[in-house]
């Protein structure tokens, strides 16, 4: 029964840990929406916080809650705090320095990219 009650704990443990960003997108991003605005995203492992180009800062509690691979191309779901779910989508699989960031319904909110603004035509042509 104790063994049980320990590989309970460890299960929870591990799920908990799971639901934390992927290193893979953890860190600063410059962003581009749909109308062209500049801003940065950052993601550590439980908060993504977004500041526009005047310098306000909003921050949302996440989880991930999918990966997905199809065609060599990496999907992660995350889940807000508020409930509202995106998807930061890969494009380039030899490339993790650019990324789409999309709305639940798969539609593109932000062009991401590590190294400098890039608009989503930027980042379609580097397919």
């Amino acid at each position: 029964m104790k063994s049980m009650k320990i590989g309970f704990i460890v299960f929870c443990m591990m799920s908990l840990m799971a639901c934390e960003g992927s290193d893979t997108y953890r860190g600063a991003w410059k962003a581009v929406d749909m109308g062209g605005a500049k801003l940065e995203l950052t993601f550590d492992a439980k908060e993504l916080a977004i500041k526009d180009i005047t310098g306000k800062k909003t921050a949302f509690p996440y989880t991930q809650h999918s990966v997905k691979i199809n065609n060599s191309i990496k999907t992660y779901g995350i889940q807000l705090g508020d409930g509202r779910t995106f998807f930061l989508l890969f494009p380039n699989p030899q490339d993790q320095t650019i990324a789409i960031f999309e709305d639940g319904q798969q539609k593109p909110v932000y062009a991401l990219s590590r190294n400098g603004y890039k608009t989503y035509d930027d980042i379609s042509r580097l397919q």
